[in-house]
């Protein structure tokens, strides 16, 4: 339950009625918490909304591009330029994105994070103000440049929220606030597949509104966020201001009582004075956090090479491949969005409590089977009219294991493998690669159908079982655990724990026998001797377990 004075469990859930999902509202779910998580994530919204908006209305918007062509030169446009046209439309949003993500790490340590993302709501506004007005204005280039400054805007959210997130969340409710970002973010894809259907807003004279609607969010979140905190985190260790940290945190837990969170916080701030400001060059060269940059980017990996893109842009060819009608098919395709948004709900819950590492291998290990019904399905679609529902029940499924895991989980992880020096420049390149890898994925798919037709899906098929092995060996559990805790992960072979204190591993002697007395009932192993013995041998680097059999330190 809440133990606020301004908020109880029943204002809360009303408030936003996913965090009943939040085991009831557990202790630190605050009124202000929910309202600055609410203006915060309206910024995946709006990256949900514009990944999903452009597809829909594509012929309308050729005519148009072909129309303003014939008034401006006289001349029919050839199909091979119109369509060249159309592809810098579509492809310069992961563009803007690319940008915007590699410049998160700076406005995040100038501006903050509230800061930068209240900033970055001018790109919003004028990215939707000149995508609504293209029509009106008859120009093309207006279109491709309202794209461009929209896609700027979505890759500095994609970078930020998560960001902001993570460090005003509860130790106890990170991973489920966190699910929030791909929440938001498929109610804006389904939104956008909603309102671009034919009777709707998928007009000759509609779209512009359609494409427009993103000033929406902006105007909002600007509206919102000034009454939000800064990140207290954000101020106590990048700006070292410990008042107002103090200040931002009592209002975001409600209460007086934000010891345990200072205490943590001035923890990783001894880490973080030890560290130097990091630059994205000096962070990819720095070798003790090579392995968390990895873990990060290849995280962002699987989830965009897992095929799930192909999914949401191309699911109904999939489906009239298949044998469905195309109206049958568009609106499986908006199925596969309220899919989402209901499996996005339900992983919430389970965030905290299976953890992100467990999620991430189920949801890969369920693609990577039901890539496989697809690829079945679709090679034998003419053998039996059954075979299209067959296809239709792996697609959904396919975006069912999606959405438990990879949907959500490498956003959020990226921001929990780094402490603060590092965590701006570690996020600006996971968000490059993320967007980059979307562009490439959106570029080459329609190649990849043309090319390997009903093998289409075997590549991602392919990627997603060396993703779920590298996830099972490399990718460590962060459910409830600091910072510190989770970059103390990465620094074992470097450090054990005797005692609560941390030794550095070269200082001990080979052969040296290292002992720890403690009662009977607190040896895990439940050994029945007084004490516990630890021992590294000299033909080997890590300790092994020596008579009395309990092995202390597997750090």
């Amino acid at each position: 339950m809440c133990y606020s004075s301004c908020c109880n469990c029943r204002e809360v859930c009303s408030v936003w009625p996913a965090l009943r999902f939040l085991q009831n509202c557990q202790e630190g779910l605050t009124c202000m918490l929910v309202f600055t998580i609410t203006a915060a994530v309206l910024g995946m919204f709006q990256f949900g909304y514009n990944t999903g908006v452009i597809n829909a209305p594509q012929k309308i918007i050729e005519e148009f591009i072909s129309e303003v062509y014939r008034d401006r030169t006289g001349k029919y446009i050839t199909e091979d330029f119109r369509n060249l046209l159309w592809s810098v439309t579509v492809s310069i949003f992961a563009i803007g994105g690319m940008i915007g993500g590699i410049s998160a790490g700076t406005i995040a340590n100038r501006l903050g994070r509230k800061g930068g993302l209240l900033v970055n709501n001018i790109m919003g506004i004028l990215g939707g103000a000149l995508m609504g007005f293209s029509k009106l204005s008859h120009s093309i280039e207006m279109l491709i440049f309202g794209r461009l400054f929209i896609g700027f805007n979505c890759g500095l959210n994609t970078a930020l929220v998560p960001m902001y997130l993570s460090e005003i969340s509860p130790l106890t409710l990170r991973g489920g606030l966190g699910t929030l970002n791909q929440l938001a973010l498929t109610i804006g894809l389904f939104l956008s597949q909603v309102f671009g259907v034919q009777f709707a807003l998928g007009t000759s004279t509609g779209w512009p509104y359609l494409l427009g609607i993103a000033v929406i969010p902006a105007i909002l979140q600007l509206c919102l966020l000034p009454f939000c905190p800064e990140s207290p985190r954000y101020l106590l260790i990048s700006k070292q201001q410990e008042s107002l940290a103090r200040e931002a945190l009592q209002r975001l837990r409600s209460s007086s009582q934000i010891e345990d969170d200072i205490e943590e916080m001035k923890a990783e701030e001894q880490a973080h004075q030890q560290e130097v400001e990091i630059t994205m060059w000096q962070l990819i060269k720095n070798k003790s956090l090579q392995l968390p940059l990895l873990i990060g980017v290849v995280m962002q990996l699987s989830q965009q090479l897992s095929g799930i893109n192909a999914v949401f842009y191309y699911s109904t060819n999939l489906f009239m491949a298949a044998g469905l009608s195309e109206t049958t098919s568009k609106f499986v395709t908006i199925g596969i969005g309220i899919v989402m948004v209901i499996m996005t709900l339900v992983s919430i819950p389970l965030m905290d409590r299976a953890g992100r590492r467990t999620l991430h291998l189920y949801g890969l290990g369920g693609m990577f089977i039901f890539s496989i019904f697809i690829t079945i399905s679709l090679l034998v679609k003419f053998l039996y009219e059954w075979v299209m529902y067959v296809s239709v029940v792996s697609t959904l499924s396919f975006v069912v294991f999606f959405a438990i895991g990879p949907g959500s989980i490498p956003w959020m992880i990226t921001a929990e493998l780094f402490s603060q020096g590092p965590r701006p420049a570690a996020i600006s390149i996971a968000m490059l690669v993320n967007w980059f890898t979307n562009f490439v994925v959106g570029l080459v798919f329609p190649m990849m159908l043309f090319g390997f037709e009903s093998y289409t899906f075997l590549p991602f098929t392919a990627l997603l079982a060396i993703f779920w092995t590298f996830t099972y060996k490399k990718v460590p559990e962060t459910k409830n655990k600091t910072f510190e805790e989770i970059a103390a992960l990465f620094r074992r072979e470097d450090v054990i724990n005797i005692n609560g204190m941390n030794i550095p591993r070269k200082s001990i002697q080979s052969g040296e026998f290292l002992f720890e007395d403690k009662p009977v009932e607190d040896c895990p192993l439940h050994h029945h001797h007084h004490h516990c013995q630890l021992e590294e041998l000299p033909t080997r680097k890590k300790n092994v377990e020596v008579t009395p059999n309990h092995l202390e330190d597997q750090l």
